[in-house]
């Protein structure tokens, strides 16, 4: 049987003021959300994906690194962002995917 390949998802969050957004006075429920989801989806998929979240202050270079992410954010500016990239491939801009979204695209690997 042939083993799928490692389905790999990036978020490129937007700037926050720590880390996960999970933090301040307010706490922004797409943030929590979208935690809570890579949390399960990383536990449902062991070994299967790997999930990562970059923000724009604390790791510009991995934006630079990805071109289309970089050529949205020259176009867009900050507004564009989150964007998600899925093996390489912007998937999703503005807003955070949803689970069955994630799901589906580790599942299509």
């Amino acid at each position: 049987m042939e083993q799928k390949s490692n389905t790999v998802i990036e978020i490129f969050d937007p700037p926050m003021c720590c880390p996960t957004g999970i933090c301040g006075p307010t706490i922004d429920p797409a943030l929590l959300d979208i935690s809570e989801t890579i949390l399960k989806l990383k536990s449902e998929f062991d070994g299967r994906t790997n999930i990562a979240r970059y923000l724009l202050g604390q790791q510009p270079a991995k934006f630079i690194q990805q071109s289309e992410v970089l050529a949205r954010l020259k176009s867009d500016g900050v507004s564009v962002l989150p964007i998600t990239v899925v093996n390489g491939v912007i998937k999703k801009e503005r807003i955070y995917p949803s689970y069955v979204e994630l799901r589906t695209w580790i599942e299509e690997g």
